[in-house]
This record gives C-alpha cells, sequence and structure tokens, in this order.
C-alpha cells in the first residue's frame, strides 16, 4: 500500500487531502504543519511520498523539501501549489521535489498524481507546465539538448514526448496510446536516456522548443 505524509498549515486541508487518499486505498501516515515537522516525520516514517504545500510558516516547503532530497534514502516529495506560485514552484523543484500538483486538482488527479510519483514518476499539471516552459525558454537550465537531438528518436518515441510536453501522466499517455504503463515508462526512460536529459522537467521544455508540443495543441 502507498504511504503519504501531508504537509500543510491549514488543516482543513490536510484533512480534505486525507479523506480523497484514504477512500482511493492510499494510507496517511502522518500529518505536519510546517517544513521542520514534516521533515521530522519523513525521517521516522519514511513514507512512499509527501505532499508538501510551498507557503508555510517557519520552514516552508521548498526548504523541507531540499532537507528531505538531502536524505540518505529520500522520499519523494510532490509540491501543492496554486496558480500565483510560479516562481516558488521553479525553486521547490531545484530543491529535489518529483513534481508538482494544482490544489483544486479533483480527486482523481490527486490520487493517480500520488501513485504516479510513488512509482518514480513525476506528474505536472498541464496548466503550469505551459508557463514553466516559458520560464526555462527564456532561461534554460544547464545541459538542456538542442531540438534535432529528436530525430534521435523513434516515431513512438517522437509521440510520446509531446504528450509528456503537454503535461499528460504515463498513465493518461498510457490511455490515450492504447498501451500499457509499463510501455509509457519504458519510452519515457528510453527519451530520456537518448536526449541526455535529467529529468522530465526537462523533457517538457524539449517538447515545446523542437515543436512536438505547442501550446493550445
Amino acid at each position: 500500500m502507498t504511504t503519504v505524509v501531508l504537509v500543510d498549515d491549514q488543516t482543513l486541508v490536510r484533512d480534505g487531502l486525507r479523506l480523497i487518499l484514504e477512500l482511493a486505498g492510499i494510507e496517511v501516515v502522518g500529518e505536519a504543519g510546517d517544513g521542520a515537522a514534516g521533515v521530522d516525520l519523513v525521517k521516522g516514517l519514511r513514507p512512499d511520498v509527501v505532499l508538501m504545500d510551498i507557503r508555510m510558516p517557519g520552514v516552508d516547503g521548498i526548504e523541507a523539501t531540499r532537507r528531505i532530497a538531502a536524505g540518505p534514502a529520500p522520499t519523494r516529495v510532490l509540491v501543492l501549489t496554486t496558480f500565483d506560485e510560479d516562481s516558488l514552484v521553479y525553486e521547490a523543484l531545484r530543491a529535489g521535489a518529483a513534481g508538482f500538483l494544482l490544489k483544486d486538482a479533483g480527486r482523481e488527479r490527486l490520487v493517480d498524481a500520488v501513485r504516479t510519483t510513488a512509482a518514480g514518476g513525476s506528474p505536472m499539471a498541464p496548466s503550469v507546465v505551459q508557463r514553466l516552459v516559458g520560464h526555462y525558454v527564456e532561461r534554460p537550465p544547464a545541459g538542456i539538448v538542442g531540438s534535432t537531438a529528436t530525430q534521435a528518436l523513434s516515431e513512438r518515441e517522437r509521440e510520446v514526448l509531446a504528450l509528456v510536453g503537454a503535461g499528460l501522466s504515463n498513465g493518461e499517455i498510457a490511455e490515450r496510446l492504447v498501451v500499457s504503463m509499463a510501455t509509457v515508462k519504458t519510452h519515457v526512460r528510453h527519451i530520456l536516456a537518448k536526449l541526455g536529459l535529467r529529468d522530465r522537467v526537462q523533457a517538457v521544455v524539449l517538447a515545446h522548443e523542437s515543436g512536438l508540443h505547442r501550446p493550445g495543441t
């Protein structure tokens, strides 16, 4: 069973998240109202996933994510964000967050994002992906490869990369292409290896820069 720790300074938010996750068969093993307490919980409980708010008193979600990611056996962190926190999302990703999700995401997307994160994936809210891309296109991360590198991909891999660029999760890509989740994971792993990309965020950027995905398509 997937285990989760909730870190958010609003009790009502934590209560809602707990209800949704537990109804889906995901075990919430702990809760914290600030980043420092969240880091301590993670060290003791070692959950599969941390659902981490960004704005919190004391130690915020970015610093808490950095401390968790620096641990000997880091728990994967899924950041909860709102539309006005773009710059903080960038910082959270640099701190080691595995992905991010809008706080107003529906139940199914929340559950899918937690399970995807626990399985090693990097869920990203499509509406935030567009703004992330804008940020990175303006100031691309070191090591990003040129768009011509996509020529090394197979036709199916290019199709998968385009869907990654649209912000779709592995599960959503599998459904769209009518293939298994394992097949999608294999394609994504090959794409990252062939293009020398560090993570799914860089894959999203490349999908846009190369024209494989265009906003609005």
